[in-house]
């Protein structure tokens, strides 16, 4: 253990007993919003510091994203014959944002839903207030669809993959773009299922359709939205590919756990707040088991290690033989968790607020801005997630680079356990 848990990075045990000598290292990049230029400068820091440190390319074999996550992860697999500048091509086009360009209200849809909410016709339209259409031409302007199929052909990368929600039926759909094809192995589980698939621009605006706010995306005439309802960190994925490492990046804080005080009182008055009702939702949602995750994999490898050392390199085949599995089932699995170390949300309302943000969002959006900035105070969360602005971008990628900064040496140590120079 290293780092400590209130510091923002995890990592488990050494794990070069009992692994094999290259093994694969998975980047798993979490949702967020507009909080997830946050996870641009961790990529950067690692793309370029920690390459620049061990003098040699970060190989990032498998890449697992949810929503913005899975926004980045398809750029990145897209991009991977250019390996530090992928980076630095996620951070030009997050840095020219404006709030209007992702953010483009539907007046038709909002009408829509008032109708259907006050019982007056049935629901109508796509189910988000606004419009992805903006969405999807960033997406297509910044990501080269057709080369991740490149990429994963000539073995720059492994595997890429999606996770979604499958509207019908609340599962959580985790769409594979493989090498060989070959989604792994996954057992039986009624809440997720793996899909083979080619990658395109539609997967990725799937994951991002956050409810209310975009619409659901339809993929071979079935419906999916956000795959942050269910699975907002995707490490499943990446551990079923064959991951032996994991790098780890959530853009949203610990929570903090203040005792009530006077100080309190505002937030409970905002409590009637619809809007800081709805922010307080998107937390609940995108909220995700991954320290209890984090911790049994820690269990698991202390484990595993143990036996190791008592019974010899022998034992982990033996184990998975004498279980029936293929001698991949279990494996020790190192990982580091870099995670935002300040509140966003207090953040986005101290941008908004001060005069950087001055008329970069006019109209309705403006006014909606500076009313969640001004109404909602300190706990502005909703706004964090809608403040796709390019200077608040930059103030994130800096926070995301810094936090990657100071877990430096942990980078680079994993990346050497899991992946040795040859």
């Amino acid at each position: 253990m290293s780092g400590g848990r209130d510091s923002g990075t995890w990592s488990a045990v050494p794990a070069r007993a009992c692994g094999p000598a290259r093994g694969r290292l998975a980047l798993v990049l979490a949702g967020g919003a507009a909080r997830g230029a946050y996870e641009v400068g961790v990529v950067h820091h690692l793309l370029a510091e920690v390459s620049r440190s061990l003098g040699r390319n970060v190989p990032l074999d498998i890449v697992c994203g949810t929503s913005v996550g899975a926004i980045h992860a398809c750029a990145l697999a897209a991009l991977a014959d250019e390996p530090v500048r992928r980076a630095e091509h996620l951070i030009q086009h997050w840095t020219r944002l404006r709030v209007q360009d992702v953010l483009q209200p539907d007046g038709r849809e909002v009408l829509g839903m008032l109708r259907a909410l006050l019982g007056r016709g049935p629901p109508a339209g796509r189910g988000g207030i606004f419009h992805p259409a903006g969405l999807e031409r960033l997406l297509h302007a910044a990501i080269p669809w057709p080369r991740i199929e490149e990429n994963l052909r000539a073995g720059r990368l492994h595997a890429l993959t999606v996770t979604a929600t499958h509207v019908a039926t609340g599962r959580t759909v985790v769409f594979i773009d493989a090498a060989d094809g070959a989604i792994g192995r996954w057992r039986h589980d009624p809440t997720v299922t793996a899909r083979p698939a080619r990658i395109r621009v539609r997967h990725a605006l799937a994951s991002a359709a956050i409810p209310l706010l975009f619409p659901a995306v339809r993929i071979e005439g079935e419906l999916y939205c956000d795959g942050g309802l269910r699975q907002n960190v995707p490490l499943s994925p990446a551990r079923r590919l064959g991951a032996t490492g994991l790098i780890v990046v959530n853009p949203n804080a610990l929570p903090e756990h203040d005792p009530p005080s006077a100080s309190n009182r505002w937030t409970e008055q905002a409590f009637l707040d619809p809007l800081f009702l709805l922010g307080k939702a998107l937390n609940a949602l995108l909220l995700d088991r991954l320290d209890n995750d984090l911790d049994r994999l820690e269990r698991i490898n202390r484990i595993l290690e143990a036996g190791c050392r008592r019974y010899g390199p022998s034992f982990l085949a033996a184990l998975n033989e004498e279980m029936g599995g293929s001698g991949h089932d279990l494996r020790i699995l190192r990982a580091v968790l870099i995670r935002a170390s300040q509140d966003l949300g207090r953040l986005s309302a101290e941008y908004v607020r001060s005069p950087c943000f001055g008329g970069r969002a006019s109209g309705v959006l403006g006014r909606l801005m500076h009313r969640l900035a001004d109404e909602q105070g300190a706990n502005a969360d909703f706004l964090s997630y809608l403040l796709f602005d390019g200077q608040f971008a930059a103030q994130l990628i800096e926070l995301g680079r810094a936090d990657a900064r100071a877990h430096h040496e942990e980078l680079c140590q994993i990346i050497d356990e899991v992946c040795p120079p040859a």
